[in-house]
């Protein structure tokens, strides 16, 4: 039903401005501070338009917006302005960009809980905002307002789409006046001494990861807890002039509180020491230093190497992580869920660094197995699969096109052609043609 609110009426005919195609308005999708979404058809496909408000609709939004989309989207995971559009008798302007996927839920469904996703998959929701960021700023830009409400992700793939771009700005160069979002926001923007940019972007991006695994701000602990009135002078202390990570390991100042914080106390016990260790330095070294904070590249890397870690509880199927500290230090790792022992899966060791467990439903990608495709996890090369007689016996599949070498613990060599299975026995070495991985437990 149509709103008296709206711009923009349905059935209406709008124009691109470049291309002067019609779009046709379908639907009213929402509205915010700035303006308003609506549903259209663009030659039969359907894309979305966003629609300035007349006081919004300034000469420099639409600068910026030139700005944006001549340059192109970083990557296709951003909702980026592709064309602007203008409407006959309507004043000001919009841009046209592409409609969101059905299924995609909002990180506040996370935090509500409305969402249950798989480690797997917020794992992988957060490899793809550290890239995608890592391309937004290899091509000069900064985001300046990385929060909740402009992430949407799949709860079952963990793929994502990056909204509300248009307050993308070039780094160092002028400013929509988009400051941030509130308790995402970098200390020096909080206390006034910087404008937004690729390393306050930095911060915002640590703050969304942190919630996003440990459902919990990185800021909010005792401090936070004892203030009866969590007023702007008691924001702009926890975060800006007095900020203290509640797991600093030196300033026990600011703990998680039990019963207060729990969700935070709880995860962050589940999570490997390597992935801990990066958060700390976040909120410790990155809070003093901004040149110390964590770029995208470390945390994609990271991410990476934690949804690589993943194993399965035999007793209760929940997922868990393998800890290579756990175990260098002759410490057994415990289901976080029902506490019992956890035995290690096959994995395959490709370098001390890189190491995959071979679950029941693991996966090889471009990734593993090729220096020159590092972070290509477009199609699978390998899976885990079950002996067709033998269920006791598992298997590793080759799915790529090109055979591999194996190399029994008996120095037997043999081919392995695509189609065809190597089974998983400690000691064994693959080569894959480029790189080559050994088989251990």
């Amino acid at each position: 039903m149509e709103s008296s609110g709206q711009t923009l009426k349905l059935k209406q005919t709008i124009l691109t401005e470049t291309s002067k195609l019609p779009c046709v308005v379908e639907n009213f999708l929402g509205g915010g501070g700035q303006g308003e979404v609506y549903k259209a058809s663009l030659s039969g496909k359907s894309v979305a338009i966003k629609w300035y408000f007349k006081q919004t609709a300034t000469p420099a939004q639409r600068a910026a917006l030139d700005i944006l989309i001549k340059r192109g989207a970083p990557n296709d995971r951003f909702l980026w302005p592709i064309e602007l559009v203008s409407a006959r008798g309507v004043p000001g302007y919009g841009y046209l960009m592409m409609l969101r996927e059905p299924g995609y839920k909002s990180i506040v469904d996370l935090m509500k809980r409305r969402v249950e996703p798989t480690f797997r998959a917020l794992i992988t929701a957060g490899i793809e905002l550290s890239n995608s960021f890592l391309q937004l700023h290899a091509k000069g830009l900064c985001y300046r307002d990385i929060s909740f409400g402009n992430v949407f992700f799949h709860p079952d793939s963990g793929m994502i789409f990056i909204c509300d771009n248009d307050n993308v700005g070039v780094d160092g160069e002028g400013s929509t006046g988009v400051l941030g979002t509130p308790r995402f926001m970098a200390p020096e923007i909080v206390r006034g001494e910087a404008k937004p940019n690729t390393q306050t972007d930095l911060y915002s991006l640590a703050v969304l990861l942190f919630y996003m695994l440990m459902v919990s701000h990185p800021l909010e602990g005792k401090k936070e807890a004892s203030i009866r009135c969590f007023d702007l002078p008691a924001m702009n202390k926890i975060y800006g002039s007095e900020p203290v990570f509640i797991f600093d390991p030196k300033d026990k100042s600011n703990p998680p509180v039990v019963g207060i914080h729990d969700n935070a106390i709880a995860y962050w016990a589940i999570y490997p020491k390597f992935i801990r260790d990066l958060f700390t330095k976040a909120f410790t070294d990155g809070i003093r230093d901004i040149k110390a904070r964590v770029r995208e590249s470390e945390w994609r890397s990271s991410l990476v190497a934690l949804r690589d870690s993943i194993i399965y509880c035999p007793a209760c199927e929940q997922e868990n992580f393998y800890d290579q500290d756990l175990i260098k230090n002759n410490k057994s790792i415990h289901c976080w869920n029902c506490r019992k022992e956890l035995t290690t899966p096959f994995q395959i060791q490709f370098g001390p660094a890189s190491v995959v467990m071979l679950n029941n439903d693991s996966q090889l990608f471009p990734h593993h197995i090729d220096h020159q495709k590092l972070f290509d996890f477009s199609e699978p090369v390998a899976k885990v699969m079950r002996h067709p007689t033998d269920k006791k016996i598992w298997g590793l599949k080759n799915l790529a096109q090109d055979k591999w070498v194996i190399t029994t613990p008996d120095g037997v060599i043999k081919d392995v052609d695509p189609g065809k299975s190597v089974t998983l026995q400690v000691g064994v070495r693959i080569n894959f043609g480029k790189i080559e991985g050994e088989i251990c437990i």
